[in-house]
């Protein structure tokens, strides 16, 4: 919790021949046609992009991109969307699954599905 207001989360699954550092430059791009502007660390932004995994890949250049993202296993509003669409994931680091990393979640974060049929 912040006080930051609500904003959409959501992870989607691509496929691209970009390596993980190609990746995550290019959705920085993105961010920037967006009108993203990095002021501060967590403020509140227009379009957050981030490369969350890459296939099974533990990365940890720093040089590069961390993958998996060094705070998705934290975070409810990455985990919960994460496990629609890949309920079978499995922290390349950590060795747990997506259901082992939500039960470890702490109790105070609050993260809740769109109502599809909100119009």
């Amino acid at each position: 919790m912040s006080d930051q207001p609500w904003y959409v989360n959501g992870v989607a699954r691509i496929e691209t021949e970009l390596v993980p550092v190609d990746l995550l430059t290019q959705l920085h791009e993105i961010e920037n046609e967006f009108g993203r502007e990095r002021a501060a660390p967590n403020a509140a932004r227009v379009l957050d992009l981030d490369l969350l995994a890459y296939d099974d890949r533990y990365l940890d250049d720093p040089a590069g991109p961390i993958v998996p993202h060094p705070r998705l296993h934290e975070r409810a509003f990455v985990l919960l969307p994460l496990r629609e669409l890949a309920p079978d994931w499995v922290h390349p680091r950590k060795g747990l699954n997506i259901e082992a990393l939500i039960a470890a979640l702490p109790g105070d974060q609050r993260c809740q599905p769109i109502d599809p049929d909100i119009s």
